[in-house]
């Protein structure tokens, strides 16, 4: 049997978005005890180009959340991006799961051939559903939040590729 479109999105961008919830719990402990001001954390970036810790974790659920609920046809809710806590952005992680585990798989392998067609920037990209999962949505989901993870780690969080990976099923 042929794996879904379902298959691929669901399972993944729930086990990652738990790990980040995951970590963020580990984020406020940390920070907590060592008497670090949350936003120290929040506002934390790799380089100074690139989006914060609090704007990685709104990427990474805003390309869960749209991706799921264009290729499955359920409403996404729409987010200002004005979590300023870390309790916001675990509110904003349930809030995608949410979503994300609302889709059914007969309604993202109805959109496997189904042309998709996002902004991106001042440019408009045209997929196929397949292609848009595989080669879009799920790269970018990554991208983000692995460089959550990764800003948390490089401001001492003691994290490692198994908070990161959080289960294996």
């Amino acid at each position: 049997m042929p794996v879904s479109m379902y298959d691929i999105a669901v399972p993944s961008f729930s086990k990652h978005l738990d790990a980040l919830d995951a970590i963020i719990d580990k984020a406020v402990a940390y920070a907590d005890a060592r008497k670090v001001d949350h936003n120290a954390l929040l506002d934390a970036r790799l380089y100074p180009d690139m989006y914060t810790f609090k704007k990685q974790v709104q990427s990474a659920c805003d390309f869960a959340k749209l991706s799921v609920a264009r290729l499955a046809g359920v409403a996404a809710p729409v987010h200002d991006d004005s979590e300023k806590t870390f309790a916001d952005l675990k509110r904003r992680i349930a809030e995608t799961l949410a979503v994300i585990t609302s889709a059914t798989p007969d309604a993202m392998e109805a959109a496997l051939d189904k042309e998709i067609t996002i902004k991106a920037g001042p440019r408009e990209l045209t997929f196929t559903g397949k292609d848009y999962l595989l080669h879009f949505a799920l790269p970018n989901f990554y991208f983000h939040a692995t460089t959550a993870y990764d800003i948390l780690r490089h401001n001492g969080l003691e994290i490692g590729k198994r908070d990161f990976m959080r289960r294996l099923s």
